[in-house]
């Protein structure tokens, strides 16, 4: 069991009141954080929804095409180099 000083726990204490969580959620919270910045912990994964797809979709057709070309004619001109 961690010993952490007043200050930690009072500075915990004033966070999770006003969020609404508890000290130990806060001060776990915060690790985790720091854990996944310094790579100790690989970032969670963000399952898309239907609607974010969708979304994201929508945004991909509305940009411009940037090169005409056929897939074919672009392989075709990398397989030349």
């Amino acid at each position: 069991m961690l010993q952490v000083p007043q200050e930690t726990e009072r500075l915990a204490r004033l966070v999770a009141d006003r969020t609404g969580r508890s000290a130990e959620d806060v001060v776990r919270i915060a690790i985790k954080r720091e854990a996944i910045t310094f790579g100790v912990l690989d970032k969670p994964k963000h399952r898309i929804t239907v609607e974010e797809m969708l979304a994201f979709g929508e945004r991909i057709a509305a940009m411009p095409v940037l090169d005409p070309r056929s897939p074919q004619e672009i392989i075709d001109d990398l397989n030349a180099v």
